[in-house]
């Protein structure tokens, strides 16, 4: 059986950005074990928990992020298969959009630091493809949603 995990790409719109600038910034979080990797805040599913239930709850113990603090982008979700040491793991990500750009990330001590980057540098910072496509499609996702309005 896989391990499941889920959580939240984080995303906050600048609103001081003047075009050709990209006004949205992603939120990594790096590890404080292993390899320091960025990535998303997310979490193993605890048992009788739902996904997004678990999203919630590892974005508030990681980063200090409630519910209140996030507004789920309807419509984007990803699904990301891998193995860890061995074995299989599944990860869910929703897209949120931070209510308050201005909002204070909170690092529990499972990350050692945090940063908010525009999508290439954030991509840089994931390393790993399928994550790298995963921040793409949420980018390519916003942007056909603004295009729409």
């Amino acid at each position: 059986m896989a391990l499941r995990a889920c959580g939240f790409i984080v995303f906050r719109r600048l609103a001081s950005c003047a075009p050709p600038q990209d006004p949205i910034e992603y939120l990594l979080l790096q590890t404080s074990y292993g390899e320091h990797h960025w990535t998303p805040p997310k979490g193993h599913v605890d048992p009788g928990e739902d996904d997004l239930t678990t999203a919630h709850r590892e974005t508030k113990e990681e980063a200090g992020l409630g519910a209140e603090d996030l507004q789920i982008i309807e419509g984007f979700l990803k699904e990301l298969r891998y193995e860890v040491r061995g074995r299989p793991k599944e990860v869910l990500y929703w897209l949120a959009e931070l209510r308050d750009p201005g909002a204070k990330v909170t690092l529990s001590s499972e990350h050692q630091n945090y940063r908010w980057a525009r999508l290439e540098d954030a991509c840089s910072l994931a390393q790993h493809k399928d994550m790298q496509d995963t921040l793409r499609a949420a980018h390519r996702y916003l942007e056909a949603q603004q295009d729409k309005q």
